[in-house]
C-alpha cells in the first residue's frame, strides 16, 4: 500500500512550484513577505476542509490580489481534490473522486499538476489499496527512519555486531520495561 502521508506531500510540493512558478513569472523575482502568496503559503498547504473562516478568508482575498493567472487557485484545486480521493472508501466513491479528480488535473492544464497525476497513475494499484483498506506502511517508514537515524548516531563503530545491537535498542526502546530502582532491588526478608 502507500502511505497517504507521502501522495499528500507531493501534491503540497505541487502547489509550491506552481506558487514559485508564477511569482517567477509575474514579479520577475522570488516571492517577498510583501506578496500575499508568499504570507499566506502556509495556508495553502493546509487541509482545506480544516481551515478556519478567518484562514479561508485570507485564502480567497490572496487568490484575488495575487494570482492573476489564476494556476495558483487551480494548483490548490488540483491537491484538494485528490485528498477527497485519499478520504474515500468504497469502490464507486474511489472512482466518482478519481474522475473528478483527472478532469481537476486537465481543467488545471498545469504541468506540475500533469507530473502528479502521471505520478498518480503509476502508483494507483497502491493507492487504491489504501483506501480500499486504510492500511498504510507508516509505522514500517518509521522504524526505517530510526533505523537510519540510529546508524548515523552508531557511525564510527568498528564492531558491525556493537551498531547493530545499537540500532535494534535504538528500534525497541519503548517496548522494554522500565528499570527503575525499586524493580531492582532484591526482596526483604
Amino acid at each position: 500500500v502507500a502511505d497517504h502521508f507521502h501522495i499528500v506531500r507531493l501534491a503540497n510540493e505541487m502547489v509550491t512550484d506552481v506558487r514559485q512558478r508564477v511569482a517567477r513569472e509575474t514579479l520577475g523575482r522570488r516571492g517577498r513577505s510583501s506578496d500575499p502568496a508568499w504570507v499566506n503559503r502556509r495556508l495553502l498547504l493546509r487541509a482545506g476542509d480544516q481551515l478556519s473562516n478567518r484562514g479561508l478568508d485570507r485564502l480567497i482575498t490572496t487568490f484575488a490580489t495575487n494570482d492573476p493567472t489564476e494556476e495558483i487557485a487551480a494548483a490548490w484545486a488540483v491537491k484538494e481534490q485528490l485528498r477527497m480521493l485519499l478520504a474515500a472508501s468504497d469502490r464507486h466513491t474511489i472512482s466518482e473522486r478519481l474522475h473528478r479528480f483527472h478532469q481537476t488535473v486537465i481543467a488545471a492544464d498545469l504541468p506540475e499538476a500533469t507530473r502528479l497525476a502521471s505520478t498518480i497513475e503509476a502508483w494507483w494499484p497502491q493507492i487504491e489499496a489504501f483506501c480500499q483498506t486504510r492500511i498504510t506502511n507508516a509505522a514500517t517508514e518509521g522504524t526505517n527512519r530510526m533505523i537510519k537515524d540510529a546508524a548515523r548516531i552508531a557511525f564510527g563503530f568498528r564492531n558491525l555486531d556493537n551498531q547493530r545491537r545499537r540500532v535494534r535498542f535504538h528500534c525497541t526502546r519503548r517496548t522494554r520495561r522500565s528499570t527503575s530502582a525499586e524493580a531492582v532491588k532484591p526482596p526483604q526478608l
